[in-house]
């Protein structure tokens, strides 16, 4: 149902994906005059289908927008939607406010907004954190660079779908600081798959191993907490993929380079993210990681104590029950 206090504003959403259509049906949930585009045509009718009004030309859906929010998949379709032929930056009116949502390195922000401002656009660097739930309950985090008078204009627009916004400085600033969050979030979830697969390994039983550590400093990590669960259910589905962490490490290795910091740690973590898409478990969420450490678990040379009579008679040390192993 659109809500009627919502403030009377046009807005359009580029990108119409997971994260973006979701941000897209809660605008138009919201109240706003809410318009889409995506070069997919089923993403394009998953978004009519939630009341969004679709175009099949950008500069139709950007026609009467206010603010435009771009939401898609790396620096290059980024570079695309702004700079390329009929793109924001020809098709935009001046003035527009545009907030780009995507995970993208800083150089490439900083690259496009020099040539939206010189077309007379307003830019909001706007990473979020969070997933397509908490987008659609207006419920994400959203990280805002750029001119604060810019960003007060659209405070309607980000706290539409924010649950909290976060100023962080110039453009550019926002990109940094989701890139250095997504480095933590991901080796975060490698090193807990690590480690759990070794506990599992080791005799203890899954479900007992998880609410043991879910008590203790390394288990109350908020992925660990959220994602875990999902092992134990077999459940891979992904809600991150581990090709969208992957392609994450390659810019924060990236932004590591350009200001002189060496990463031995986050390269070798790539690294393992690499193998598991050349495993085949490229689109599984980044929990799936777990059936990596899965697959390279040898028999256990020595078995001993009570735990390990009763984890595994098999001795695979495979988690969860397998009801969604696939």
């Amino acid at each position: 149902m659109m809500d009627s206090r919502a403030p009377d504003r046009v807005v359009c959403v580029v990108g119409l994906g997971n994260l973006g259509g979701a941000v897209a049906t809660r605008l138009a949930a919201a109240g706003f005059r809410t318009y889409g585009f995506d070069i997919a045509a089923a993403a394009r009718q998953r978004s009519a289908d939630a009341g969004v009004q679709v175009c099949d030309r950008l500069a139709d859906a950007v026609a009467d927008a206010s603010a435009v929010i771009t939401s898609l998949p790396d620096g290059a379709a980024v570079t695309e939607a702004w700079l390329g032929r009929g793109g924001l930056v020809e098709s935009a009116r001046p003035g527009t406010y545009l907030i780009e949502l995507s995970t993208i390195g800083p150089d490439t922000m900083r690259a496009v907004a020099d040539r939206a401002a010189a077309a007379d656009l307003k830019v909001i660097d706007a990473p979020v954190s969070g997933g397509p739930m908490d987008a659609v309950k207006g419920q994400l985090v959203v990280i805002v660079g750029g001119d604060e008078p810019d960003i007060a204009a659209v405070h309607d627009v980000l706290h539409a779908v924010g649950g909290t916004v976060h100023f962080s400085g110039p453009v550019g600033s926002a990109k940094t600081v989701k890139l250095v969050n997504n480095l933590i979030t991901n080796a975060t979830v490698l090193v807990s798959a690590e480690a759990f697969q070794i506990g599992v390994a080791a005799g203890l039983e899954p479900r007992r191993l998880f609410d043991l550590l879910s008590q203790m400093g390394g288990g109350k990590s908020h992925h660990f907490q959220k994602r875990f669960p999902w092992v134990l259910e077999r459940d891979y589905d992904a809600r991150f993929s581990i090709r969208l962490a992957e392609k994450d490490f390659r810019l924060g290795l990236e932004l590591a380079d350009s200001v002189g910091v060496p990463p031995p740690a986050a390269s070798a973590m790539r690294s393992i993210y690499a193998v598991a898409m050349a495993e085949g478990l490229a689109d599984d969420d980044i929990v799936g990681l777990v059936q990596l450490y899965e697959r390279w678990t040898k028999p256990a040379r020595v078995t001993e104590g009570p735990a390990a009579a009763s984890a595994d008679p098999a001795g695979s040390g495979a988690i969860g029950d397998g009801r969604k192993q696939r």
